[in-house]
C-alpha cells in the first residue's frame, strides 16, 4: 500500500513511530505495535504502529477530529529523519515479520546458553531499531535473571563492537581507562588524559554524560570545549594531540550499549554480563590496547562490599584476555567524592586549579589521578615497574599536562581560561556543621541529589561545593559545603534537601 506522508512534530528520542487511521490499519491487518518497512526512493526503516481511532485496541466512531485521515500516514521525528521524507510525499507500506532475535530473548528468558550468532542477531537488530524498547527490556531482564557466562560476555562485546563504528588509529599501543562509576565528582579522566598524552601515549578517550549524577566527564569538558564530534573529527584531534575527551553518544560507538542502557537505568537494572561488555565494547571500539578499569567501592558507591568489587575484577580481567587487551583492574575508595566540586562549572574548576598545581585544587583528585596514570605508565611499559606514580607526578606538577590539557581542549575548539573565569551561579547557601567532630562520611549519592536538585547538571553554573573531606576535623559552625543554583525553587528546594539528609556523618 502506498500511502501521504504527514509529518508530525513528535519524537520519541530513539524508537521509530508510524501512525494510522483505523481503516488503513484494518486493511493491512495491523494492530498497536505491530512492526512495519516503510520505504521512500531507495531508503526505508522498520517502525512501530500506532493507530488513530482505537482505544485499547477497540475501534472508536468519531474521527471528526482525527489527526490521520485514510490515505495518510503520520511520521514521527525519528521516521522523518531515516527516510528524508516531507509531508505531501507519498511512501510504500509493507508489513514486517517479527525479527528471529525474538526468539532467541525467549531462549535466554528460558535459562539457556545463547550462541555467538544468536547474540550477534539479537544486538544488530537493537542497533539497527528493529526490537522495540519492551523487547530490549526483555533481553536485559532475561540476562539478570540468568547471568551471562564468559563465552557469552565475550561474544556480546564483540557484537557491540562489530555493530557499530571502529577508530582506527594504526598504533602499536592505545590507552584508556573507565570508572564503573556512584562517585561523584570523579574527573580523573580530565587528569589522566593530558598526563599520559605529554608522556608519549596515545589516548582518544570517549566519555558519558551524566545519567543519575550531577555531572559526567562530557558535561564537565564541554564548559571548556565542544565534546560533539564525528569519528573523522575525533581521530584528527588524536592525531594532533596525542588525546582527546570527546562525548562517545555523538558517534556509533557500540551504538547497542547506549539503547540498552536507557531501558536498565528506570528499573535499576544492571546485569554483570552486560556490564563487562558495555565497558569492553567502548574500548575495543576505539583499539585500547591497554586498559585502567576503576573499581571504586565502599558506603554509598555502587558497588558496597569488597567481595563483590573483587569478583568483579576477576571477570574483567578474564574478559580482557579473552578480547586480547592488557587490562589494570584496580578497586579504589569510593566511600565520598573524589574532588570538591560537584556540577560542571564546579568541577571543571577544580580540576584547572588541579592541573595548575593551585593550592586550590583538589588533593583527592590529584592522589588518584596521579596513581592512575602511573599504574598505566608501568602497563604500557613506557616507564618501568615502580617508576609510574613519579613520573606521573612529574609531569602534572613541571606543568607538562596542564600544557597539554590546553592542547586538546584547543584542538576541541575551546581555549584557556582561568578557573576564576569560569561563570558560576549568583545564588549560593552554605551548609554548616551542626556539631564538633570527625568527619566520618559523605555520601555520594545524597550529594549527587543536592546538586543535580539546584540545576546539574543542565545547568552547567549549578551544584555543590565540599569545604572539607572524610577524616577533617570540624567544629560546629564551620563550612561543610555550598548548593548554588541561579534558580530560586531549585535552590530552596535543594536547601530543604539538606536540611533532612545533607550527607554528613560527624563523629
Amino acid at each position: 500500500m502506498r500511502l501521504q506522508v504527514k509529518n508530525l512534530p513528535i519524537g520519541t528520542g530513539d524508537i521509530a513511530i508510524a501512525v494510522l487511521c483505523d481503516k488503513d490499519a484494518t486493511r493491512l491487518d495491523l494492530r498497536p505495535a505491530d512492526r512495519v518497512l516503510l520505504k521512500f526512493g531507495h531508503k526505508k526503516i522498520v517502525a512501530t504502529i500506532d493507530i488513530i481511532g482505537r482505544v485499547n485496541g477497540a475501534p472508536q466512531r468519531d474521527h471528526k477530529k482525527q489527526v490521520i485521515c485514510c490515505g495518510e500516514i503520520g511520521l514521527f521525528l525519528e521516521v522523518q529523519y531515516a527516510l528524508g521524507v516531507k509531508t505531501g510525499d507519498i511512501i510504500e507500506i509493507l508489513s514486517e515479520k517479527k525479527p528471529i532475535s525474538i526468539s532467541y530473548i525467549k531462549k535466554k528468558l528460558e535459562g539457556k546458553r545463547l550462541e555467538k550468532d544468536e547474540l550477534y542477531a539479537i544486538i544488530n537488530d537493537i542497533t539497527e531499531g528493529n526490537l522495540s524498547e519492551a523487547e530490549i527490556t526483555y533481553f536485559v531482564a532475561a540476562c539478570y535473571l540468568h547471568e551471562l557466562n564468559m563465552t557469552e560476555i565475550t561474544h556480546l562485546t564483540y557484537a557491540m563492537v562489530e555493530t557499530g563504528e571502529q577508530l582506527k588509529l594504526h598504533q602499536h599501543i592505545i590507552v584508556d581507562k573507565h570508572c564503573i562509576g556512584g562517585v561523584a565528582a570523579n574527573r580523573t579522566s580530565m587528569m589522566i588524559v593530558p598526563i599520559l598524552a605529554a608522556a608519549g601515549l596515545t589516548v582518544p578517550k570517549t566519555s558519558s554524560r551524566s545519567i543519575t549524577s550531577a555531572a559526567g566527564t562530557a558535561d564537565t569538558v564541554e564548559v571548556l570545549c565542544p565534546v560533539v564530534f564525528s569519528l573523522a573529527d575525533m581521530k584528527r584531534i588524536v592525531h594532533k594531540t596525542g588525546g582527546c575527551l570527546v562525548w562517545g553518544g555523538a558517534m556509533s560507538l557500540a551504538p547497542s550499549d547506549d539503547k540498552i542502557i536507557q531501558v536498565e537505568h528506570p528499573v535499576s537494572l544492571d546485569p554483570t554480563g552486560q556490564l563487562l561488555a558495555s565497558i569492553m565494547a567502548k574500548k575495543k571500539s576505539v583499539g585500547a590496547t591497554h586498559v585502567l578499569i576503576d573499581i571504586p567501592v565502599g558506603r554509598g558507591a555502587k558497588i558496597t562490599d569488597l567481595k563483590d568489587a573483587i569478583s568483579l575484577q576477576g571477570k574483567f580481567e578474564e574478559l580482557s584476555k579473552r578480547l586480547g587487551m592488557k587490562v589494570a583492574v584496580i578497586i579504589t575508595d569510593g566511600s565520598q567524592p573524589v574532588g570538591n566540586g560537584i556540577g560542571p562549572a564546579l568541577e571543571a574548576r577544580d580540576v584547572l586549579w588541579t592541573l595548575k598545581n593551585s593550592a586550590r585544587g583538589s588533593i583527592l583528585l590529584k592522589e588518584k589521578s596521579v596513581t592512575m596514570a602511573g599504574i598505566l605508565l608501568e602497563l604500557t611499559g613506557k616507564v618501568p615497574k615502580g617508576k609510574g606514580y613519579h613520573i606521573a607526578l612529574d609531569i602534572l606538577e613541571s606543568g607538562k599536562a596542564y600544557e597539554k590539557f590546553i592542547e586538546v581542549i584547543t584542538a576541541q575548539g575551546g581555549k584557556e581560561i582561568r578557573p576564576d573565569q569560569i561563570p558560576m551561579a549568583k545564588k549560593s547557601y552554605i551548609v554548616t556543621a551542626w556539631k564538633s567532630g570527625k568527619v566520618t562520611h559523605i555520601d555520594n549519592g545524597i550529594m549527587n541529589k543536592i546538586a543535580r536538585i539546584a540545576g546539574a547538571p543542565h545547568d552547567q553554573e549549578a551544584g555543590v561545593y565540599l569545604f572539607c573531606h572524610k577524616g577533617t576535623i570540624v567544629r560546629r559552625g564551620d563550612k561543610l559545603f555550598s548548593i548554588h543554583s541561579d534558580a530560586p525553587e531549585r535552590l530552596k528546594y535543594a536547601i530543604d534537601i539538606a536540611k533532612k539528609e545533607n550527607g554528613f556523618e560527624i563523629g
